[in-house]
Parts: C-alpha cells; structure tokens; sequence
C-alpha cells in the first residue's frame, strides 16, 4: 500500500502546480514552501518541533525555513496551497482516473481510522476537514496515511537506537537511494554525515565498503516489520476485501503519476521506479 500511496502524496514535493500554489502563497525557495506545508497541520511551530517531528532533516536547513515562513504566510494558507496545487498536479496527469469517488470513500475511511497513538503529524492531517473534490480528499488522505507510516518508521528508529543520518546510510546500503540524494536532500554538514557513517560500521551493521553485513541487514529487516505492524490499523479496519478493492483502484492513478516523470528517481524518499504491483 506503501509503494501505492506515496507517489499521491509525493506530487507536493515534484509536482509543477505544487511548487508554484507554495511560491503564490509566499514562501521563499523550495525548503521554505515544504516545511511550511509539511507542518502546517500542526500550526506554526518551530524549527526545534518541526526537526523533531521530520527526523531526517539537519537541524541548519530547518531552521533556515522556520518560523521564517510564518511570517509570509500562516499555516491555513500553506494548506490551502498544498491542497489545491497537489489537486491540480494530480488532476493535470490522472484527469480520467475511473471510479475517482469510490477511491475518495475508501482512502478516506483508511485514514480516518488509522491509530494516532504518538503520532503527531499523522494526527494533525487526520484532523482536517474531508475536502469536497474527490481528488482532494484522495490526496489528503494518502498525505495522513504517509505520515502514519512515517511516525511509526520514525519510532521503529528510535527505539532501535538509529539516528537521522545513520538512518540515511541504512537507506542508502539498502539500495533505495543514493548517498549524493540524500546528502543534497537533508542538508547534513560532511562531519555529521560521515560520522553516522563510521558509527554503523563500528556498530557492525556496515562493512569497509558501506554495504549491509548481515547484522545489519537483520536491523535493517527488523525495523522496517516493525514500520509494517505500526502501519497496519487502517487496512486492519477495512480489511482484506476493501482493502484489496482499494489497492486496485488505486493503481491507475499511481501509474499516471509514474508515467508522467514527475518523481526523480533516485530520490530521497526511497521511491524505486517499478515498485511491486498489486
């Protein structure tokens, strides 16, 4: 669902329409626009709440970004912003998505009933009003599952004593992204970067070359189970059937938005360009 869900979401990140309804808005350069509208679910919050909650991020390129871009615009219209311009990328690329209605009802109830125990910007999304376009309330609803999985991976992390850049190196061992994407991406400084580096091989989880030793190939295993099972409640409530009938329906628009090479690949995200179908 994971492989399905994202790259919904991640038009807010690629997509044309996106990066200018956040420049509209107010925000100054990308990284301003996307921890504006990443966070305004939570209102204005600082740089030490929004590294918190990100997790990935160098606290340096967070804090470039907030408060800063409260004081362009608030968080009501960066999830204005956010909302419409994520809309109208993915209805430039996926106008024709069948059964557009049936998808809104089931993501929707997916993420309405999703566990927020802990999880905060999980929470804040589920707390917005469903919006009245179907595709709005697909996307909106794939952001609040994204992040659900994203809180829990995030926890998985720390309760296996991980940090952001040692979690960076793992992905990267792991094939799902490159170094030079995530470095570029997170904006770590080359000290902290190569130190999260040096202390997974001191751990043994990476060998001389930063490739996986079994050891960490088994954390690795294991935290990413942990992030399924802390995944789980949404598709726990509709079960197999709808949930099974969602992922269906789903994949004609995922497709569309593959297909219109608005996501780069590699990328931070960890996106592969041919995920698994359902």
């Amino acid at each position: 669902m994971w492989g399905l869900i994202e790259p919904i979401h991640a038009v807010t990140y690629f997509g044309q329409e996106a990066l200018e309804s956040a420049s509209q808005a107010g925000y100054r350069g990308f990284w301003m626009g996307y921890f504006a509208c990443r966070l305004a679910p939570l209102g204005p919050v600082g740089p030490h709440v929004a590294t918190a909650v990100c997790y990935g991020f160098a606290p340096s390129r967070v804090a470039r970004a907030l408060p800063d871009a409260w004081s362009f615009a608030g968080p009501q219209a960066a999830l204005w912003a956010r909302l419409t311009g994520a809309t109208a990328t993915l209805r430039r690329v996926a106008r024709d998505t069948p059964r557009l209605e049936e998808v809104a009802d089931l993501i929707w109830e997916a993420a309405l009933n999703a566990s927020t125990a802990g999880r905060v910007l999980a929470a804040g999304n589920q707390a917005l009003p469903r919006p009245d376009d179907p595709m709005g309330a697909a996307w909106q609803a794939a952001t609040t599952l994204r992040e659900h999985r994203g809180d829990g991976h995030n926890a998985a992390l720390v309760a296996a004593d991980v940090t952001p850049v040692q979690a960076h190196w793992l992905k990267i061992a792991a094939g799902d992204t490159d170094a030079r994407t995530l470095t570029v991406g997170r904006g770590w400084p080359e000290e902290a970067w190569q130190q999260g580096r040096l202390e997974l091989q001191a751990r043994g989880w990476l060998d001389s070359d930063d490739n996986l030793t079994p050891e960490g190939r088994a954390a690795r295993d294991s935290i990413e189970r942990q992030t399924d099972v802390a995944a789980a409640s949404p598709w726990d409530h509709l079960g197999h059937s709808n949930t099974d009938r969602l992922a269906q329906l789903l994949t004609p628009l995922t497709e569309a938005v593959r297909l219109a090479g608005i996501i780069p690949f590699p990328n931070p995200i960890g996106l592969r360009s041919a995920e698994p179908r359902h």
